[in-house]
């Protein structure tokens, strides 16, 4: 059976709180283009002790199996519940959107013309950090990419005056056309857990011929097969910044041989029509797809082991059941790690998107 054991560290001066933090009910794990997140338990005898550990906003904690560190984060919420306390923690992506940019273009980092969305998510976790007691020890790893973001016409700025959280900027950065993704890693480098943003471009993670996610073999349960046309939509119009006829507009359209189906995507703090057009295309993507897994439930297996599989990874799905006749390619979108926990089982829930769901840079 795996072991696992969870972590804390003092934000700012990387100081060990506790080795061996005691939780229950724990549920962890990371997210494409997100910080994941951690909740769990602990029992009342044992707060006042974690409390000691846990200080919500200026605590990390990591998750570690069989002395493998897979997540860690910053705790931002300890809430009594009755006779246990409940804490929350997200992952270090969560930090950008509690900041802002106080100097205007990152400290003159911009305004950006054509420039590399990697560098200039580079640029944010640069400025975060630099600025006192905001150095998480982060590190990027961020490879350059092809795709653009601003223009001579129009500029790509941070204003300080639109208070727009550091994270935003990441989030425009991972919508421009053929842009980057990026997830978050965890590893140990002798007895400091190390931790990194991972930016992946053209892609993260790769199309798996060694994995297979299958009913009766590693799928425990799954979320059923569910074809609903409310969210479908072949024209999506984009609408951004502006009032009126001077409202920044893109549509992104297409025909299939289906019946026209149109969908409004609202971005009123989108001032650029690059921006706002591949928002546009994105969002027409996502809704020519009908019929998808969304969820599946695996056990530990040599067809697929934990801790085997990435964030961004394709994955060849077989699901046949009462409900599901499915056979496909998804893509790894997050998962959620539940160690065992009395009777109940180790098990680990994965989130799927449809691999054709995805376009990615050249």
């Amino acid at each position: 059976m795996a072991t696992y054991r969870y972590l804390t560290r003092h934000a700012l001066t990387g100081e060990a709180l506790a080795w061996d933090l005691p939780l229950s009910d724990a549920e962890f794990g990371p997210e494409l283009n997100g910080p994941g997140s951690l909740t769990a338990v602990i029992e009342p005898r044992l707060a006042g002790l974690a409390l000691s550990q846990l200080d919500p906003g200026n605590t990390l904690i990591f998750a570690e199996r069989d002395r493998t560190l897979l997540w860690g984060g910053i705790v931002w919420r300890a809430d009594p519940e009755g006779q246990q306390m409940r804490i929350e923690a997200a992952g270090f992506g969560s930090y950008p959107q509690r900041r802002y940019d106080v100097h205007g273009n990152l400290a003159g980092r911009g305004p950006y013309v054509r420039a590399d969305p990697c560098k200039v998510i580079r640029d944010v976790w640069a400025y975060c950090q630099e600025q006192p007691d905001g150095n998480l020890h982060v590190a990027v790893d961020a490879p350059a990419s092809t795709a653009t973001v601003g223009t001579t016409a129009d500029p790509y700025a941070v204003a300080w005056w639109e208070t727009r959280p550091l994270g935003a900027v990441i989030d425009d950065m991972i919508a421009v056309e053929g842009g980057p993704e990026w997830t978050e890693t965890v590893a140990w480098d002798g007895d400091v857990p190390t931790r990194s943003i991972q930016v992946g471009w053209p892609r993260l993670g790769s199309r798996r011929a060694d994995i297979t996610f299958t009913s009766g073999i590693n799928v425990a349960e799954t979320v059923p097969v569910v074809y609903d046309a409310d969210a479908y939509a072949q024209v999506v119009i984009g609408l951004g910044a502006g009032d009126g006829r001077s409202r920044r507009r893109a549509i992104d359209a297409s025909r299939n041989g289906r019946l026209r189906l149109e969908h409004v995507l609202e971005v009123p703090s989108e001032k650029a029509n690059d921006r706002l057009a591949s928002r546009a295309r994105t969002e027409s993507t996502a809704r020519q797809v009908l019929g998808e897994v969304t969820e599946i439930v695996l056990r530990d297996h040599p067809a697929a082991r934990i801790g085997s599989f990435q964030i961004g990874d394709d994955v060849r799905v077989s699901l046949h059941d009462q409900w599901s006749n499915y056979e496909g390619w998804c893509r790894i979108t997050g998962w959620t790690l539940k160690p065992p926990s009395g009777d109940q089982q180790e098990q680990i829930t994965v989130r799927l998107a449809r691999t054709d769901r995805f376009t990615y840079g050249a």
